[in-house]
Protein backbone atom coordinates (compact mmCIF):
# COMPACT_ATOMS: atom_id res chain seq x y z
CA UNK A 1 0.00 0.00 0.00
CA UNK A 2 1.55 3.51 -1.24
CA UNK A 3 1.18 6.49 1.10
CA UNK A 4 -1.48 8.01 -1.18
CA UNK A 5 -3.75 5.28 -0.80
CA UNK A 6 -2.80 5.06 3.30
CA UNK A 7 -5.29 6.48 5.86
CA UNK A 8 -2.03 6.73 7.48
CA UNK A 9 -0.43 8.97 4.67
CA UNK A 10 -0.10 11.71 7.08
CA UNK A 11 2.44 9.36 9.13
CA UNK A 12 4.78 8.79 6.64
CA UNK A 13 7.82 10.48 6.13
CA UNK A 14 9.04 11.52 2.67
CA UNK A 15 13.25 10.69 2.05
CA UNK A 16 14.20 14.33 3.31
CA UNK A 17 12.49 14.03 6.67
CA UNK A 18 14.06 10.60 6.82
CA UNK A 19 17.68 11.98 6.33
CA UNK A 20 16.82 14.48 8.94
CA UNK A 21 15.02 11.79 11.48
CA UNK A 22 18.61 9.74 10.60
CA UNK A 23 20.89 12.81 11.53
CA UNK A 24 18.63 13.39 14.95
CA UNK A 25 19.00 10.14 15.42
CA UNK A 26 22.35 9.60 15.85
CA UNK A 27 22.84 12.99 17.91
CA UNK A 28 20.62 11.59 20.59
CA UNK A 29 22.41 8.18 20.47
CA UNK A 30 26.02 9.78 20.64
CA UNK A 31 24.85 11.23 24.22
CA UNK A 32 24.52 8.08 25.45
CA UNK A 33 27.87 7.24 24.34
CA UNK A 34 29.34 10.56 25.57
CA UNK A 35 27.75 10.73 29.06
CA UNK A 36 29.14 7.01 29.87
CA UNK A 37 32.55 8.13 31.47
CA UNK A 38 30.82 10.57 33.73
CA UNK A 39 29.05 7.90 35.43
CA UNK A 40 30.11 6.56 38.04
CA UNK A 41 29.65 6.29 41.99
CA UNK A 42 30.13 9.88 43.42
CA UNK A 43 28.28 11.99 40.83
CA UNK A 44 25.13 13.62 41.29
CA UNK A 45 22.36 12.77 38.38
CA UNK A 46 22.12 16.70 37.86
CA UNK A 47 26.26 17.02 37.17
CA UNK A 48 25.53 14.44 34.30
CA UNK A 49 22.25 17.23 33.32
CA UNK A 50 24.87 19.86 32.64
CA UNK A 51 27.47 17.81 30.82
CA UNK A 52 24.30 16.51 27.96
CA UNK A 53 23.43 19.94 28.22
CA UNK A 54 26.55 21.30 26.99
CA UNK A 55 27.21 18.86 24.60
CA UNK A 56 23.57 18.98 22.79
CA UNK A 57 23.80 22.33 22.87
CA UNK A 58 27.78 23.76 22.36
CA UNK A 59 28.82 20.22 20.25
CA UNK A 60 25.58 19.37 18.55
CA UNK A 61 24.38 22.61 17.86
CA UNK A 62 21.01 20.60 18.85
CA UNK A 63 17.93 21.45 20.70
CA UNK A 64 17.59 19.77 24.38
CA UNK A 65 13.66 18.43 23.70
CA UNK A 66 13.01 17.46 26.99
CA UNK A 67 14.39 20.93 28.99
CA UNK A 68 10.94 23.11 29.16
CA UNK A 69 8.81 20.27 27.83
CA UNK A 70 4.98 19.24 28.94
CA UNK A 71 3.88 22.02 31.34
CA UNK A 72 0.03 23.04 32.00
CA UNK A 73 -2.79 21.37 34.05
CA UNK A 74 -1.03 21.66 36.78
CA UNK A 75 1.74 20.39 36.10
CA UNK A 76 5.26 22.32 35.97
CA UNK A 77 7.60 22.24 32.47
CA UNK A 78 10.41 19.84 32.85
CA UNK A 79 13.17 21.05 34.23
CA UNK A 80 16.38 18.99 33.09
CA UNK A 81 17.96 18.04 29.49
CA UNK A 82 17.66 14.42 30.37
CA UNK A 83 15.52 12.07 32.08
CA UNK A 84 17.80 10.29 35.12
CA UNK A 85 15.68 7.07 36.79
CA UNK A 86 17.57 5.59 39.17
CA UNK A 87 16.81 1.67 40.51
CA UNK A 88 12.39 1.88 41.33
CA UNK A 89 12.15 4.78 39.50
CA UNK A 90 10.52 3.87 36.17
CA UNK A 91 10.80 7.34 33.79
CA UNK A 92 10.89 10.48 33.79
CA UNK A 93 13.33 10.96 37.12
CA UNK A 94 14.44 14.33 37.48
CA UNK A 95 18.54 15.37 37.62
CA UNK A 96 18.87 16.77 41.21
CA UNK A 97 22.18 17.89 42.90
CA UNK A 98 21.29 15.74 45.78
CA UNK A 99 20.63 12.22 44.15
CA UNK A 100 24.66 10.90 44.33
CA UNK A 101 24.91 8.10 42.59
CA UNK A 102 26.38 4.74 44.93
CA UNK A 103 28.09 1.78 43.85
CA UNK A 104 25.06 -1.11 43.03
CA UNK A 105 22.80 1.49 41.69
CA UNK A 106 21.10 0.85 37.99
CA UNK A 107 20.63 4.22 35.82
CA UNK A 108 18.54 4.76 32.93
CA UNK A 109 19.41 7.90 30.70
CA UNK A 110 16.68 8.89 28.71
CA UNK A 111 17.60 11.80 25.59
CA UNK A 112 15.82 13.60 22.96
CA UNK A 113 17.29 16.00 20.68
CA UNK A 114 15.83 18.03 18.24
CA UNK A 115 18.02 19.23 15.17
CA UNK A 116 16.55 21.12 12.38
CA UNK A 117 13.19 20.55 13.51
CA UNK A 118 13.31 16.85 14.04
CA UNK A 119 13.32 14.56 17.20
CA UNK A 120 15.91 11.82 17.95
CA UNK A 121 14.51 9.82 21.40
CA UNK A 122 16.50 7.00 22.69
CA UNK A 123 17.37 5.88 26.56
CA UNK A 124 19.17 3.08 27.98
CA UNK A 125 20.79 1.49 31.22
CA UNK A 126 23.82 2.06 33.07
CA UNK A 127 25.30 0.07 35.88
CA UNK A 128 27.07 1.47 38.82
CA UNK A 129 30.04 -0.01 39.98
CA UNK A 130 28.97 -3.67 40.86
CA UNK A 131 25.32 -4.24 40.51
CA UNK A 132 23.35 -7.00 41.93
CA UNK A 133 22.75 -10.18 39.78
CA UNK A 134 18.70 -9.20 39.92
CA UNK A 135 19.71 -5.85 38.62
CA UNK A 136 21.99 -7.01 35.99
CA UNK A 137 19.47 -9.80 34.72
CA UNK A 138 16.65 -7.01 34.92
CA UNK A 139 18.70 -4.49 32.55
CA UNK A 140 19.66 -7.38 30.27
CA UNK A 141 15.43 -8.66 29.90
CA UNK A 142 14.80 -5.00 29.28
CA UNK A 143 17.14 -4.51 26.45
CA UNK A 144 16.13 -7.92 24.79
CA UNK A 145 12.34 -6.90 24.97
CA UNK A 146 13.14 -3.89 23.37
CA UNK A 147 15.17 -6.13 20.39
CA UNK A 148 12.12 -8.65 20.06
CA UNK A 149 9.83 -5.63 19.45
CA UNK A 150 11.99 -4.49 16.90
CA UNK A 151 12.57 -7.92 15.38
CA UNK A 152 8.67 -7.57 14.84
CA UNK A 153 8.83 -4.73 12.50
CA UNK A 154 8.28 -4.29 8.91
CA UNK A 155 5.99 -3.00 6.25
CA UNK A 156 2.67 -4.80 6.84
CA UNK A 157 3.03 -6.23 10.24
CA UNK A 158 0.76 -4.94 13.43
CA UNK A 159 1.39 -2.84 16.39
CA UNK A 160 -0.05 -5.38 18.31
CA UNK A 161 2.86 -7.75 17.43
CA UNK A 162 5.07 -5.60 19.15
CA UNK A 163 3.70 -5.35 22.39
CA UNK A 164 2.67 -8.90 22.29
CA UNK A 165 6.22 -10.33 21.84
CA UNK A 166 7.95 -7.86 24.00
CA UNK A 167 5.02 -8.98 26.72
CA UNK A 168 5.20 -12.98 25.85
CA UNK A 169 9.38 -12.59 26.44
CA UNK A 170 9.57 -10.23 29.44
CA UNK A 171 6.85 -12.59 32.01
CA UNK A 172 8.56 -15.67 30.11
CA UNK A 173 11.39 -14.39 32.35
CA UNK A 174 9.08 -13.75 35.45
CA UNK A 175 9.55 -10.48 34.96
CA UNK A 176 6.69 -7.50 34.29
CA UNK A 177 5.91 -4.99 32.09
CA UNK A 178 4.53 -1.75 32.40
CA UNK A 179 1.05 -0.62 31.17
CA UNK A 180 0.44 3.06 31.70
CA UNK A 181 3.48 4.37 29.47
CA UNK A 182 4.03 3.38 25.65
CA UNK A 183 5.98 4.59 23.15
CA UNK A 184 5.31 6.67 20.56
CA UNK A 185 4.90 8.40 17.00
CA UNK A 186 8.00 10.76 16.46
CA UNK A 187 8.66 13.05 13.83
CA UNK A 188 8.46 17.17 14.02
CA UNK A 189 5.91 16.10 16.74
CA UNK A 190 7.62 14.53 20.15
CA UNK A 191 5.18 12.77 20.59
CA UNK A 192 2.78 11.77 17.92
CA UNK A 193 0.72 9.09 16.78
CA UNK A 194 0.67 5.12 16.60
CA UNK A 195 1.00 4.72 20.47
CA UNK A 196 3.11 1.74 20.95
CA UNK A 197 2.16 -0.54 24.11
CA UNK A 198 4.71 -2.83 25.25
CA UNK A 199 1.91 -5.58 25.87
CA UNK A 200 -1.12 -7.05 23.99
CA UNK A 201 -2.31 -8.93 20.71
CA UNK A 202 -0.14 -9.98 17.84
CA UNK A 203 -2.50 -9.19 14.36
CA UNK A 204 -3.89 -5.82 16.15
CA UNK A 205 -3.87 -2.16 15.89
CA UNK A 206 -2.70 0.04 13.08
CA UNK A 207 -0.99 -1.60 10.37
CA UNK A 208 2.85 -0.68 10.01
CA UNK A 209 4.04 1.01 6.47
CA UNK A 210 7.42 1.78 5.13
CA UNK A 211 8.13 5.42 6.10
CA UNK A 212 6.59 5.48 9.77
CA UNK A 213 8.98 6.24 12.88
CA UNK A 214 8.47 5.47 16.28
CA UNK A 215 9.87 4.49 19.58
CA UNK A 216 10.16 1.22 21.02
CA UNK A 217 10.77 1.54 24.76
CA UNK A 218 9.42 -1.23 27.54
CA UNK A 219 9.73 -0.90 31.05
CA UNK A 220 10.53 -3.79 33.08
CA UNK A 221 10.10 -4.09 36.67
CA UNK A 222 11.22 -6.71 38.79
CA UNK A 223 8.21 -7.36 40.97
CA UNK A 224 4.40 -5.81 39.66
CA UNK A 225 3.82 -4.23 36.59
CA UNK A 226 2.14 -1.07 38.77
CA UNK A 227 3.36 2.38 39.10
CA UNK A 228 2.80 5.50 41.16
CA UNK A 229 3.27 9.19 39.81
CA UNK A 230 5.56 11.55 42.57
CA UNK A 231 4.15 14.70 43.75
CA UNK A 232 6.18 16.23 41.23
CA UNK A 233 4.17 15.15 38.88
CA UNK A 234 6.96 13.95 36.92
CA UNK A 235 8.47 11.02 38.42
CA UNK A 236 7.11 7.70 37.81
CA UNK A 237 8.09 4.42 40.64
CA UNK A 238 7.30 1.14 41.01
CA UNK A 239 4.00 0.42 43.55
CA UNK A 240 5.98 -2.25 44.88
CA UNK A 241 9.49 0.09 45.05
CA UNK A 242 11.15 -3.12 43.13
CA UNK A 243 13.72 -2.53 40.66
CA UNK A 244 12.76 -1.04 37.06
CA UNK A 245 14.84 -1.13 33.86
CA UNK A 246 14.12 0.51 29.89
CA UNK A 247 15.65 0.83 26.99
CA UNK A 248 14.10 2.97 23.92
CA UNK A 249 15.09 3.19 20.21
CA UNK A 250 13.72 5.67 17.58
CA UNK A 251 12.88 3.28 14.47
CA UNK A 252 12.11 3.43 10.75
CA UNK A 253 9.59 0.93 9.22
CA UNK A 254 11.15 -0.15 5.52
CA UNK A 255 9.62 -2.03 3.21
CA UNK A 256 11.94 -5.66 4.50
CA UNK A 257 11.97 -4.38 8.09
CA UNK A 258 13.43 -1.52 10.55
CA UNK A 259 15.92 0.91 10.76
CA UNK A 260 17.33 1.65 14.08
CA UNK A 261 18.01 5.71 13.87
CA UNK A 262 19.41 5.70 17.23
CA UNK A 263 21.60 2.79 17.09
CA UNK A 264 24.65 2.84 19.14
CA UNK A 265 27.91 1.00 17.70
CA UNK A 266 28.58 -0.84 21.22
CA UNK A 267 25.44 -2.54 20.04
CA UNK A 268 25.46 -5.55 17.41
CA UNK A 269 22.16 -4.99 15.85
CA UNK A 270 23.34 -7.83 13.02
CA UNK A 271 19.90 -9.95 13.51
CA UNK A 272 17.96 -6.91 12.13
CA UNK A 273 17.26 -6.07 8.51
CA UNK A 274 18.24 -3.18 6.96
Amino acid sequence: MNSFSSPNRHLIKSPEAIEKMRVAGRLAADVLMMIKPYIKAGVSTLELDKICHDYIVNEQDAIPACLGYGGGHGRKPFPAVICTSVNHVVCHGIPSESKILKNGDILNIDVTVIKDGYHGDTNMMFMIGEPSILASRLSAVAQEAMYKGIETVKAGSYVGDIGAAIQKYVESERFSVVREYCGHGIGTVFHDDPQILHYGKAGTGMRLEAGMTFTIEPMVNAGVWQTRLLGDNWTVVTKDHKLSAQYEHTLLVTETGVEILTARPDEDLSRFTQ
